[in-house]
């Protein structure tokens, strides 16, 4: 990976660099002669991305102060409802029930390992007039980085062609807690001269290592204030040299043929193919096995978890601009497995399955004003049975920048396949495939979204039949009584000049079965900043602090061997009710941004009370530097 780190280097340095202008431009060089030159001169119009399902968007140059819940995180997302391990790369606790929307069915997904990984729909395929490269850098946890860079370039006027590449290494501030990370996609999306053809296609390579210390052991000494445990690695943890490893590879290809003249006969033909392979290790260092009771020295400390799937989707659709319907047949040939070592013996213990179903997708857009969106998908297959997936979502927007949501969604589906069996020589964490039901997971809710203040508020609420977990024990459990669950909050941004305040409210409520998924009944978050052009317009600067709070809650308690959260044992302490305090300063250049930030700023004269899970304390201050830089060719 370091020698693609290299090569994007000199690829993206071998151009003389440019920035596009704001306008459109073409500047015409005439003497009054037949060598009129004639010079383009590109503007951000001319660079452009877009997901699979989604229009074309100006890349995003742009320096606002949302851009500060983004840029500081490791994985360039805002993570509004988690709270993040003491490390980057180590992952996060949801501190919300949602309904999980990243296509993860009859895949093996750890959900610890799950928030960094790129999705179907997540992968960005590029139009650009020029070569172009990105690069955006995070800074580590004690040493090391997280780097993620981009190189797109277009083949003429009809082929893109994209790599993108993210590594990430961070040692951390305790024992035994390195991360490390790196993912790289090969991407490419070419369009037919006369429209009638278009390819998507990908590779992905993501592979999320840490090290796992099982947390610390004594939380007195990381409360007692006692100098000599500021330095972090001094309080003891459970694991010593204990790690988890998890791989994540898929091909794709999608590609649709109009045959006929699109404005007599809007029929296309499509076929989406992927194949896909997951990975899960747990490795138990040899030091760490007297922390159990119930060790088994006959199974080996190194056991792996896999899922194979192989999916192929044959479609037809009918496409206008104000109606679109996609209906289409797909197979997917599915393998799922466990392999371990008894008394020095490989074993191997796979089901896999064939599975037949249907998928479609329904567009209505009436007088721009009126929007329909419909997904339905429904397979079939003998070990994982039933699976049903409905979205549907109404947007009415009768004046612009007014807009009012609708959102029915129902899935039933399998639970999440790493819970579904584990082998390990701690006895109380095996077991086989045990006869399950189906979850069956109805959300309703509806948003509406207001020009004033740039404002939006929502409501949702969720019922859950046969709510799946890892009960406090440690064993699989599926609950008897369904869970219930309502949310409703808001964003509002006030402006005054050159002085900003955004604010966030999340609230929410177990109405039955609260023991088994606990939360905190609120989450906020504020934003105040100051925005200001500097040094003669040559640069913006914006300045300011957030604060994240969410209330006190008996926590699931995170366990490092599933990489899950399980429901937490009798006695043990609750989380939240601590603030957390962020100072930032932030500065544009041109197309370079600097993002500085004083992270959990208030332990520089407090003590530390924060936690991600029980006995998993929350990182102490550090400044956190990222740089953004577009460099168009």
């Amino acid at each position: 990976m370091k020698y693609l780190f290299f090569t994007l280097m000199c690829i993206s340095t071998y151009a003389q660099i440019s920035s596009p202008t704001e306008k459109n431009n073409a500047i015409i060089i005439d003497n009054g002669k037949k060598d009129s030159v004639k010079i383009f001169k590109p503007t951000i119009d001319d660079y452009k991305f877009k997901t699979e399902n989604t229009t074309p968007k100006n890349i995003d140059t742009t320096f606002t102060g949302r851009h500060s819940y983004v840029y500081t995180q490791y994985n360039n997302q805002d993570n509004f409802g988690k709270i993040q391990f003491n490390n980057i790369g180590a992952g996060f606790q949801d501190l919300v029930f949602h309904m999980d929307r990243q296509q993860q069915h009859f895949q093996l997904v750890p959900t610890n390992k799950s928030h960094f990984l790129i999705d179907i729909d997540k992968v960005k395929y590029y139009n650009v007039k020029t070569p172009t490269t990105s690069f955006l850098y995070h800074s580590a946890m004690k040493n090391g980085f997280a780097l993620n860079t981009t190189y797109t370039q277009n083949f003429g006027k009809n082929l893109n062609l994209a790599v993108e590449y993210m590594g990430l290494k961070s040692q951390g501030f305790y024992t035994n807690n390195l991360s490390q990370s790196d993912n790289v996609v090969f991407s490419g999306h070419y369009t037919s001269p006369n429209k009638r053809y278009q390819a998507y296609a990908h590779y992905l390579h993501q592979n999320v290592n840490n090290e796992e210390n099982g947390g610390i052991t004594a939380l007195a000494l990381f409360q007692s204030g006692d100098d000599r445990f500021n330095n972090r690695e001094n309080i003891p943890v459970r694991f010593q040299d204990s790690d988890s490893r998890f791989g994540y590879r898929r091909y794709y290809l999608y590609h649709s043929f109009l045959p006929f003249n699109s404005k007599k006969f809007p029929f296309k033909v499509a076929h989406q193919m992927y194949y896909q392979l997951n990975k899960y290790y747990f490795n138990l260092g040899s030091g760490d096995t007297a922390s159990f009771t119930d060790y088994d020295n006959n199974i080996s400390n190194g056991t792996k978890k896999y899922s194979y799937n192989f999916s192929n989707t044959f479609s037809l659709i009918f496409d206008k601009p104000k109606f679109y319907l996609d209906a289409g047949l797909r197979h997917q040939n599915i393998h799922i497995g466990n392999n371990w070592h008894y008394t020095s013996i490989l074993q191997n213990n796979e089901n896999s399955e064939h599975r037949i179903g249907a998928v479609g997708k329904l567009r209505i857009n009436l007088w721009d004003k009126v929007n329909l969106n419909s997904f339905l998908e429904y397979s079939n297959g003998k070990f994982l049975g039933n699976f049903l997936k409905t979205e549907n979502r109404l947007r009415l927007e009768p004046i612009k920048n007014y807009f009012l949501d609708a959102n029915l969604n129902w899935q039933s589906a399998a639970p999440n396949l790493n819970v579904l069996s584990n082998y390990s020589p701690i006895k109380r964490y095996n077991w086989g495939r045990n006869a399950f039901k189906n979850e069956n997971i109805m959300e309703i809710g509806g948003s509406m979204g207001l020009k004033w203040f740039n404002s939006q508020v929502f409501i949702k609420y969720f019922r859950v039949d046969n709510f799946a977990f890892i009960n406090a024990n440690e064993q699989f459990e599926q609950a008897k009584n369904s869970l219930n669950i309502s949310q409703i909050g808001g964003e509002a941004t006030f402006d005054y000049h050159k002085f900003h305040l955004n604010t966030r409210l999340h609230f929410q409520t177990n109405i039955s079965e609260i023991s088994l998924f606990p939360t905190p009944k609120f989450i906020g978050r504020i934003n105040f900043y100051y925005k200001t052009p500097a040094f003669k317009k040559a640069s913006e600067i914006i300045a300011g602090i957030k604060v994240y709070y969410f209330t006190k809650f008996a926590s699931r308690e995170f366990s490092p061997i599933l990489n899950e959260f399980i429901l937490p044992s009798v006695g043990n302490h609750k989380i939240g009710g601590q603030p957390i305090v962020d100072a930032y300063f932030n500065m544009k250049v041109k197309r370079m941004q600097f993002y500085v930030e004083a992270q959990n700023s208030t332990t520089l004269f407090l003590q530390n009370r924060s936690y991600t899970a029980p006995n998993y304390p929350l990182y102490d201050f550090r400044l956190n530097i990222g740089i953004l830089w577009h460099l168009f060719n």
